[in-house]
């Protein structure tokens, strides 16, 4: 489930709790947890409602002006159900931990070579988590399809690997590019892999 920027912020400072939605099936579960901008977002409860019950309280806690808004605002077939869909917010996102956690030991740069091996492996166009790395660390926030386009490759299957090695702490986004994190730099600089 996608929150824009400003309804995620809301939701992390209590003042947004839900979210309507119109599904053929329901995205999420009760209880279900995912990232957002401004942190992690759980579930609550998921129902389905008649759009025409959606009162003008419900819709300001959404992030809209009123119901009329909310009901415009639906995606999907019209005959799809609609889902009210109660959040909370539940911690900070725990890549920001990690990325920041240099101190590595053996174990924990055993465990990353095996990581990304089964990247490299598990990719259609060969061997691209070193380089990818290296290209970061020698480019920092450098825009996204000038980094692809140095690789040969394009922007959004490009920005799809680097978020793979976000997810592992080993780089941080920002509004333009991206640089290596504490945990990466440490990484490339204790793997064997890297030496290669």
């Amino acid at each position: 489930m996608l929150l824009p920027p400003k309804v995620a912020q809301g939701v992390r400072e209590g003042t947004l709790t839900l979210a309507f939605r119109r599904w053929r099936r329901p995205d999420v579960r009760t209880g279900s947890e995912f990232r957002t901008s401004a942190g992690v977002v759980r579930v609550e409860s998921v129902e389905v409602i008649d759009p025409t019950q959606i009162t003008d309280a419900d819709a300001a806690r959404a992030g809209h002006p009123n119901a009329d808004s909310v009901r415009r605002r639906l995606a999907g077939e019209p005959g799809w159900p609609t889902y009210r869909i109660r959040l909370s917010w539940a911690g900070e996102d725990p890549r920001i931990a990690l990325r920041s956690d240099d101190a590595l030991s053996d174990a924990d740069i055993a465990a990353l070579d095996a990581k990304l091996e089964r990247l490299d492996r598990a990719s259609s166009h060969g061997p691209w988590t070193l380089d990818t790395l290296a290209l970061i660390e020698r480019r920092p926030h450098t825009r996204a399809p000038d980094l692809a386009a140095e690789m040969g490759r394009e922007r959004d299957p490009f920005k799809i690997d680097v978020r793979k090695l976000k997810n592992l702490g080993l780089t941080i986004s920002h509004p333009v590019g991206y640089e290596i994190s504490p945990r990466g730099l440490a990484y490339l600089a204790r793997t064997p892999r890297a030496r290669r």
